[in-house]
Parts: C-alpha cells; structure tokens; sequence
C-alpha cells in the first residue's frame, strides 16, 4: 500500500498525495537506467553502469491526487548484490529488468525475483516482469511467449519496452 503523505489542498478542498517506492532491478546493461530516465525525464541516455545505486523521482499530479514515484536504480553488477536488499527495504513496486537480446538476463531476473520472495509476502509488492530493447527485435533470444509464460506462472505482470524508442514505459511505470 502507498504511504499516505500529508494531504495538499486544492481549488476543490483537500487533496490526497501518495509516495510509491519502486525499484528496478536486473542485470548489468539490460537498460535499468534509461528506462528511469525516460520515464523521469523523457530523454534517452546511453548511461554508465550504475554504482551502488541511483535514485529517481517522478511527481504526477492527477484528478483525483497527487503521486510521486520514488525510483530506486539498482547496480547490475554481482558484487554489489549483496546491498541491494537495503533499497528495495520498503517498495511498493519492483521492475525485474531483462534484455530481450540476451537470453541469460531473463534467467538472472528468476534470481532477482528469488530474492524478492525471501524479503516480501505476496501481496505486499507489485512486481513486473519487463523485456527491455524491443528496439533490438532482430537480435531478439527471448521471445515475447516465453516472458508472458514465466510471468503468469510467477503471478507477475508482464510488458516489454523500449527505453530507447520509448515504446510502453510510462505504461509499465503506471501499469505497477
């Protein structure tokens, strides 16, 4: 559930404001970064590896509220594996990240989603299952099925994107 933030007030009385921790997480290079910043500033980036961690937000005003999204970046890489439970403390949402052009990041995603079990109940987080570089389909070794297929059997939600063309991911930030 969101966390409830003090609530503003509008033309029409109280407003309600609501903060939402979402972390992304996968292997190095499967675009984890640039699907935050496409998100978050509409721009694409071919971006370093992410140290440790980056950190993101995103404020959407709606009717009915406000939202903003806290967007935790987590390192790809195994050796700092270790700390990544200290980000994801607390998310509401998860992203596991993989790169439809490499077949092995969907199966370091089984792992991610792995630690995620040990750490969440099932109804205490959203989790979403993302094949990233649909700009890639050429090179593609994941097939759209086979993420759709591990997705509904984990009880995940389940996109493809593109950070690069921005094909579906102000869809998969809201879909979560």
């Amino acid at each position: 559930m969101a966390q409830t933030v003090a609530p503003g007030t509008s033309p029409e009385g109280p407003r309600r404001s609501y903060m939402y921790k979402v972390v992304l997480l996968g292997s190095m290079s499967v675009g984890k970064s640039s699907l935050a910043y496409r998100y978050v500033r509409n721009d694409f980036r071919e971006l370093l590896p992410t140290v440790g961690c980056s950190f993101f937000t995103q404020t959407l005003n709606l009717d009915e509220a406000t939202v903003k999204f806290e967007i935790w970046d987590t390192a790809g890489q195994e050796k700092y594996q270790s700390v990544c439970h200290l980000y994801y403390r607390d998310a509401h949402a998860a992203l596991l990240v993989y790169d439809i052009a490499n077949k092995q990041t969907l199966s370091r995603a089984k792992l991610w989603l792995e630690e995620l079990e040990k750490r969440f109940l099932p109804d205490e987080i959203v989790i979403a299952l993302v094949g990233n570089k649909t700009d890639l389909a050429a090179e593609r070794e994941v097939t759209t099925e086979e993420g759709e297929e591990f997705a509904r059997t984990k009880g995940l939600l389940f996109m493809e994107t593109s950070a690069k063309s921005n094909h579906q991911v102000n869809d998969v930030f809201m879909g979560v």
